[in-house]
């Protein structure tokens, strides 16, 4: 995000060296409220990225290389350690009360499920890596599928944090070769940013096309930002433009600001050459300073509500979105209306002023520690321990409901077994429901090891996504599950098959990309993934490969099979390759875990009818003379019983999310899984 009032504490720009040195632009302190208030606007009510972000990076950047500078300009010695401090004396205070706020909020108001997600992200937050946290779950297609985290608007602060250790390494290395060679330091600071901004910039655009939900939050993508308004520290002293000219770029710049959000599809192409839009407005708006016109958008800027709202910009930003998405979990709802999110950021405006004048700025003005800078380290190390020990607390509270659930035996948890005709339990009917809430996230389905030997390949997209099993050296069958995460699901169930037929099992699985031929329906990306799985699954000769057949949808029960079903089917089968084709199951328009969680397991809402998610009809039943070697199972009865399908069934959480089984159910189904596929080869069980 931004520096909380750096405009002031950094003493802001020089026109020139030449020139009087202007300590403080108003109009810089209304552009940084400005855009928080678009970036507050845009989540709040348009659901959208307003590029708001970019332009604090900038700012960020423009107002540290412009301190630098005239330090550099007046020989001063850069002592790090002391800058350090002064920036987390003064970023830390605000972030641990949000921080610590949204950990006792979130504990209280959000259901189990979320915790490690919040906990883990709590501490990524506190030592600013939250942007990594963010990238390394953004590329994990189940990790999609969460609610959004209510401290994910820490990614930026992170960022930045990571700038503001790397640039000052810089400005110093620039100071040092300046008085040891003599060496024009604008120079060579022109030089050093520039490289950096065609670098990153070069990557940004092939990472976002390649990868864009990991290079949203990538530092390496986002470093032309800061370099841009580096250069543009560096520049602006030289830039001599005519008035008027400058009152048409202050408001252009204002108008691209508000535009951008609206106009460009910021989530799904920043921050490649779109984001230069914002931060080239933002620009503009810096280049065109203060014109002392009446017409000038610095009229505007410098006004005292916005440059009062500037200096209180850090704690909004930091506020809104924890608010907003805590209550939007909390009232399991998917947006606010005018009057809801009005209350939102009267909230969050009362609390960013309170925040900022009686704590930020009471604890920069701490006598003792404006001593000696180094006095700063125990103010720093309070605000990590006031934000740790919630997180230690909770992560406590978690770790005794994982023991105290472990202590159950398998006759409490007896999982799918319960819809067995005529079963009945065994166990404690008051045990912990398996997984515990705070599992859950963890119940999505992997193979225990990498493919080796024959399994391996050399096709980069396979080697990466190829798992293995296998319970013998010498197994008498191979069997290659394809497709994605809900052919993946019945790992579990097949791997129990495995182990007691001397079966090995290889997963071959892609996120979201169904196992077919080439079909419109599917993505270049994923089409191409499965031609190659096709040609490694043929190459192979594995006994059998299994896959999702069906497509349920979460609306409506119009069930359908996959497209190129029968094609695809037919081309393994004539390689000689059997098909095990699986009905899909129930997909739901709500999270089945946090509806359990929430509202209990009895809640009608968490035993919707069987009828209203699938089709009367198996789609595999239309199917005219199926070729000999399709084989095709339907669990659909030991998912749903008695025409509902629940949340919990025997004790045990069905489902992780809205359309995905835990992996701990999944085993369960195991006895009646290879029960169900002898019956439907020709195969015979291991003796």
């Amino acid at each position: 995000m931004k520096l909380a009032n750096q405009a002031q504490a950094n003493g802001d720009l020089a026109e020139s060296s030449k020139t009087p040195v202007r300590t403080f632009r108003p109009e810089i302190e209304g552009l940084r409220f400005f855009a928080v208030f678009l970036i507050v606007i845009y989540h709040i009510w348009l659901g959208r990225v307003s590029g708001g972000v970019d332009v604090f990076l900038l700012i960020s950047s423009f107002l540290m290389t412009s301190q630098f500078t005239r330090k550099i300009e007046r020989g001063e010695r850069i002592n790090l350690g002391k800058h350090w401090l002064h920036l987390l004396k003064r970023l830390l205070p605000i972030a641990v009360v949000v921080i610590t706020a949204t950990v006792v909020m979130s504990w209280l108001l959000l259901p189990g499920n979320r915790w490690p997600s919040i906990i883990s992200e709590g501490w990524a937050s506190l030592f600013y890596f939250e942007n990594w946290s963010l990238a390394a779950n953004a590329v994990d297609y189940y990790a999609n599928h969460e609610a959004a985290s209510p401290l994910q608007d820490f990614w930026s602060l992170s960022i930045q944090g990571q700038v503001f250790l790397l640039w000052p390494l810089i400005f110093l290395a620039i100071a040092v070769v300046r008085k040891k060679f003599g060496w024009n330091h604008k120079k060579l600071m022109l030089i050093v940013f520039s490289l950096i901004f065609i670098a990153s910039l070069t990557f940004s655009i092939v990472e976002t096309q390649t990868n864009q939900a990991f290079a949203y939050f990538n530092l390496r993508t986002r470093l032309w930002e800061f370099a841009l308004g580096s250069l543009l520290a560096l520049a602006l002293p030289y830039l001599n433009l005519p008035r008027v000219v400058r009152i048409a770029m202050g408001w252009l710049g204002i108008a691209a600001m508000i535009a951008c959000g609206l106009v460009l599809q910021v989530d799904q192409q920043f921050p490649g050459y779109m984001a230069l839009w914002p931060t080239l407005a933002a620009a503009a708006v810096i280049v065109a300073g203060a014109t002392k016109s009446r017409w000038g958008a610095d009229r505007l800027l410098s006004s005292k509500p916005l440059t009062f709202m500037g200096g209180n910009s850090y704690g909004l930003y930091l506020w809104h979105w924890p608010i907003l998405v805590i209550f939007l979990s909390w009232q399991e709802r998917e947006s606010v209306g005018w009057i809801v999110g009005s209350a939102i950021i009267i909230v969050s405006v009362l609390l960013a002023i309170i925040c900022t004048r009686f704590i930020e700025r009471p604890a920069r003005r701490i006598k003792w520690v404006e001593a000696a800078w180094y006095r700063s380290v125990p103010v720093v190390l309070v605000c990590v321990v006031i934000a740790a020990v919630p997180l230690l607390s909770w992560q406590g509270f978690v770790k005794a409901q994982v023991t105290e659930a472990s202590q159950n035996s398998s006759a409490d948890n007896p999982g799918a077994a319960a819809l067995t005709p005529g079963f009945e339990l065994q166990g404690n009917p008051q045990a912990p429901i398996q997984p515990v809430p705070a599992q859950i996230s963890e119940q999505f389905a992997v193979l225990d090891s990498s493919c080796l030997g024959e399994w391996s390949s050399s096709v980069p997209d396979i080697k990466t996504v190829c798992r293995a099993h296998s319970a013998t050296q010498n197994p008498s069958k191979s069997i290659v599950s394809m497709g994605d995460s809900h052919s993946e699901q019945w790992m579990p169930a097949l791997q129990y098959a495995a182990d007691e037929n001397n079966w090995e099992i290889i997963s071959i699985i892609k996120a979201a990309c169904p196992y077919s031929i080439s079909v419109a329906q599917a993505t270049a990306d994923c089409n191409n993934f499965n031609q190659e799985a096709t040609e490694y699954v043929t190459e192979r000769k594995p006994d059998a490969v299994l896959m999702v057949g069906t497509v349920a949808k979460p609306s409506s029960p119009d069930e359908v099979l996959q497209p190129g079903f029968a094609q695809a089917t037919g081309n393994l089968i004539a390689q000689g390759i059997q098909v095990i084709a699986i009905r899909d199951n129930p997909r739901f328009s709500f999270n089945m875990a946090e509806c359990v969680i929430s509202n209990g397991s009895k809640a009608p809402q968490c035993n919707p009818a069987l009828d209203t998610l699938l089709a009367d009809t198996n789609p595999f039943d239309a199917l005219q003379d199926p070729p000999a070697g399709l084989f095709m199972l339907d669990m659909t009865d030991y998912i749903c019983g008695e025409q509902k399908c629940s949340g919990v069934v025997g004790n045990m959480f069905v489902y992780i999310d809205d359309n995905h089984l835990t992996k701990d159910y999944s085993a369960t189904m195991g006895p009646v899984f290879t029960q169900r596929l002898f019956a439907a080869t020709d195969w015979a069980p291991a003796p």
